[in-house]
């Protein structure tokens, strides 16, 4: 598959600007011009952007019910009232509730932890875990990353005598909770200035302004920024402004002095030595946390982020480990299957989403299919399966639609559902399936634009091989960390040609290992194209071609610059196209 590759050329005005901006900067233009695309335009603005100070985190008490919730806590701690801390089984659920336990028990220790069954209990509050809560004397839940739906059983827990705090980020309802305090930016009624905290980050807001109104320093909640860095990364939230902030800090613990539990994950995942990037956690750290709830109770999760002793830590980490090898297996079957039936499915093409069930996938894995369905076919996708009489399931999202409100949408044929822009999850009557299909295709054919449904390349900048310095790649890691609305940037150099050394590699010959030039240096540089073996031929061929890619460093060989390569243009397929470039 080729992308479409999109690129406007900065005006001679941005062009002059950018000159100022890296003079003053000691940077290249190019990359002050990626300084002025991100809305930075001047040196102040560029030296907070590149350092990230803790000290421009966000007043907690500016949050709409913090001062509400913080006083029920310290009332709870005043009476010695048993403090349950509860969350999702998802990474940003588990670390959450490893970050406010992990916290709150240094100073208190009536406090005890829950994560529900994804199989048993299902998403949120369960009567399951209120009954728990009530059976252990329990009469204060602090809920993370959920609740902000969880009407019905925050009246049958305030029935039985116990309050709810709830930190939650997922778009709230008109009628909310009747809890004590509700902490999410996403409320219409609140004025918080940043909106696209995590539900780690919502926690960790709420244990900085316990903190602060305590008199505990700051420093003391430090240590549990890695934590929030790696939720931010998996929860694949913006990474700006004061996600910014958290995440830069955060990798910096991780990195320097991470908590056991993390370390003891950052040692089975091999990335022990490196630096460790958001794109790390992504990828490695954080499949493994999720692991556990997708597989079996994300309890297991939790119990390994709060571990003291790196003994007990590594051989949990190993167990959750093998709950990864054994999800990986699942999800490739799955998605094979569910790749199968869309191939089949003639009409699909005529769609512009995909709707698919099968009463035997697991329910932990549904989630990661539809994410992969959605990056193979560019198209908003909902994977369900059968849980009991009815339909669970999990929503992915392209880029720019929003899935959640599409779901919303047919919310009459809903037992429930939540979530943001890119990710929602749903139940239904399993017979009401087809209704639902036919419903949310409709929503998405008039709401989607073409574009979105297409394979693109933002392209950041055209540069040539002369311009790739070491001086270019460690100004460009000053960018990091990167994400969502801080990605990383995107390049493009024309006329490359195969140095006469390059070759396909990997298990299955399904990569290219490059060795390339340009003509304007006779510099040669490495690159690495996944999965792009079929333009192998081509290159060989000696002739000129056009690439998009990232700078990376190459993991195996320090110091050295390779080339990520997204895409990989021939000359021919250029001039179909030119009207892109």
């Amino acid at each position: 598959m080729h992308f479409k590759w999109n690129y406007e050329p900065p005006t001679p005005e941005e062009k002059l600007a950018a000159k100022e901006l890296g003079d003053k900067l000691s940077i290249s233009p190019i990359l002050a011009q990626l300084l002025i695309k991100r809305g930075i335009n001047t040196e102040y603005a560029a030296k907070k952007f590149f350092r990230p100070q803790l000290a421009d985190l966000i007043n907690p008490f500016l949050m709409k019910d913090m001062d509400i919730a913080v006083e029920r806590l310290n009332d709870a701690m005043g009476r010695k009232e048993r403090i349950l801390v509860y969350g999702d089984y998802d990474v940003d659920g588990c670390t959450a509730v490893a970050l406010v336990y992990k916290f709150l028990q240094q100073f208190y220790s009536n406090i005890d932890y829950y994560i529900p069954d994804r199989y048993d209990e299902g998403y949120g509050v369960s009567k399951k875990g209120i009954d728990y809560a009530k059976e252990t004397g329990v009469k204060l839940i602090i809920i993370l990353d959920c609740g902000i739906k969880a009407i019905k059983e925050i009246d049958y827990a305030k029935s039985l005598g116990i309050d709810f705090i709830i930190c939650d980020h997922h778009v709230p309802d008109e009628t909310m909770p009747q809890a004590v305090a509700i902490l999410n930016p996403k409320r219409h009624d609140d004025t918080f200035a940043y909106k696209n905290l995590c539900g780690c980050g919502v926690g960790f807001k709420f244990m900085q302004g316990w903190a602060k109104n305590n008199g505990i320093p700051f420093s003391n909640l430090i240590p549990l920024l890695d934590l929030c860095a790696v939720s931010i990364a998996a929860d694949i939230v913006p990474v700006t402004d004061e996600n910014r902030i958290i995440a830069f800090h955060g990798l910096k613990q991780l990195n320097q002095n991470p908590s056991i539990g993390l370390k003891a994950i950052i040692d089975i995942c091999g990335l022990n030595g490196r630096e460790i990037s958001m794109s790390d956690i992504v990828f490695k750290i954080g499949p493994r946390i999720n692991a556990s709830g997708r597989m079996e109770n994300g309890k297991e999760s939790v119990d390994l982020l709060i571990e003291k002793d790196y003994g007990v830590a590594i051989k949990k980490a190993k167990h959750i480990d093998e709950y990864n090898e054994l999800r990986k297996d699942i999800d490739k079957q799955m998605t094979e299957d569910a790749n199968t039936i869309v191939s089949k499915l003639e009409n699909q093409k005529h769609h512009s989403s995909i709707v698919l069930y099968d009463e035997n996938w697991k329910k932990g894995v549904i989630g990661i299919v539809a994410s992969r369905l959605t990056e193979m076919y560019f198209r908003p996708t909902v994977v369900l399966t059968k849980d009991g009489d009815f339909a669970t399931g999990s929503a992915r999202s392209v880029t720019g639609f929003d899935v959640y409100a599409a779901i919303k949408s047919c919310r009459d044929l809903l037992l429930n559902f939540g979530g943001h822009t890119y990710a929602a999850g749903l139940t239904l009557k399993w017979n009401d399936i087809p209704k639902f299909r036919q419903r949310f295709q409709s929503y998405v054919e008039e709401h989607i634009e073409p574009e979105q449904t297409e394979a693109n390349i933002n392209i950041d900048s055209h540069i040539d091989f002369k311009d790739i310095t070491k001086k270019l790649h460690n100004d460009l890691k000053r960018f990091s960390p990167f994400g969502p609305e801080c990605t990383k940037p995107v390049f493009c150099t024309l006329g490359v040609y195969d140095y006469g050394t390059s070759k396909v590699v990997g298990r299955e010959q399904e990569h290219i290992k490059l060795e390339l030039v340009d003509s304007k240096s006779s510099d040669v540089v490495n690159g690495i194209a996944f999965g792009q073996s079929a333009s192998a031929r081509y290159i060989k061929s000696k002739r000129s071609f056009d690439i998009v890619y990232t700078i990376e460093e190459n993991v195996f060989k320090r110091n050295q610059i390779q080339l990520q390569i997204e895409d990989i243009r021939p000359e021919e397929i250029k001039e179909e196209n030119k009207t892109e470039l």
